[in-house]
């Protein structure tokens, strides 16, 4: 039986495209073992596109969506899990776009995003969605593709007025990978938490605490799969009052256990997928070329 073979290539969008992308990823596997891959929640907006077969989803973030197949598609921010099939052969594109990036590059603000997944046609059309997906299969290489993304989302690009105020929330909030009192955060830029919490799901489609959740598990995440400390630690750690705590928004963000998610999904996880969990790491991440082809 042959051996799986994997690997990506990770690079930064060009510089006007910075504060709407975080980066971008490719990444292509042969002879992979055929499963389920938990699509996690995270900081993120998830615009993926396959230049192989469809992609499918077996269950939605949101219980209400139906599963479905897709060459491309966008997820907006989660407080739950999505199954993908793992088919034995995969390449695909993946672009991790910031919440504020939704509105100039996509058209749709992240409350309409938030928990659902949309096929990229139906946010741009048809037309333009298949020759986007057909410039990236022409492409020769990973850094070639980068050039066609970084090509259209500047062309695409609509800047819109963002509130100061809220997007410093969030970028503090992060900053804190989640660990941070709401009623601090709110005091810090002169808001209620009535306030900050209408206009936190208004602009990126959660509450301030659904982001501090977010936040704080995928610095957990980090931490395991950097440094694999006891669970205990890790808890500690990231702020949970324990490890029970832990294991209560673990199950309800990655579907499982801290324990069966190292089992089962740990050693399929790509180290770009959690780039974010420290801002001010992520352009050096990002910039490390992990892998290289096509």
């Amino acid at each position: 039986m042959p051996e799986p073979c994997s690997r990506f290539a990770v690079g930064l969008p060009a510089p006007p495209l910075r504060v709407f992308i975080s980066h971008y990823a490719g990444f292509s596997g042969l002879d992979l073992t055929p499963g389920t891959h938990a699509g996690l929640p995270s900081r993120h907006v998830h615009l993926i596109i396959s230049l192989g077969a469809p992609l499918e989803i077996l269950q939605m973030p949101n219980s209400t969506q139906r599963a479905g197949r897709f060459t491309s598609f966008v997820c907006g921010l989660q407080d739950a899990p999505a199954l993908v099939r793992r088919d034995a052969s995969v390449r695909l594109l993946h672009v991790f776009l910031e919440p504020v990036g939704t509105p100039v590059l996509l058209g749709v603000s992240g409350s309409e995003l938030a928990s659902r997944v949309f096929a990229l046609s139906d946010l741009w059309g048809r037309r333009r969605s298949a020759e986007l997906v057909e410039r990236l299969s022409d492409a020769p290489s990973w850094q070639r593709r980068f050039d066609v993304l970084d090509d259209v989302f500047t062309r695409t690009l609509t800047p819109i007025e963002r509130p100061a105020r809220l997007l410093g929330a969030w970028q503090e909030l992060a900053a804190a990978n989640g660990q941070m009192a709401i009623e601090e955060l709110a005091r810090r830029i002169g808001w209620s938490r009535q306030y900050l919490a209408a206009a936190f799901r208004r602009e990126f489609g959660v509450t301030p605490g659904t982001a501090k959740l977010i936040f704080r598990f995928e610095h957990a995440c980090r931490l395991i799969k950097s440094a694999r400390p006891r669970l205990a630690d890790v808890a500690a750690a990231c702020g949970y009052h324990d490890q029970a705590h832990m294991t209560h928004d673990w199950n309800a963000l990655a579907g499982c256990t801290p324990s069966t998610w190292i089992a089962t999904e740990l050693p399929f996880l790509q180290d770009y997928e959690l780039a974010g969990c420290d801002d001010d790491a992520v352009p050096e991440h990002v910039r490390r070329i992990r892998a290289a082809g096509q």
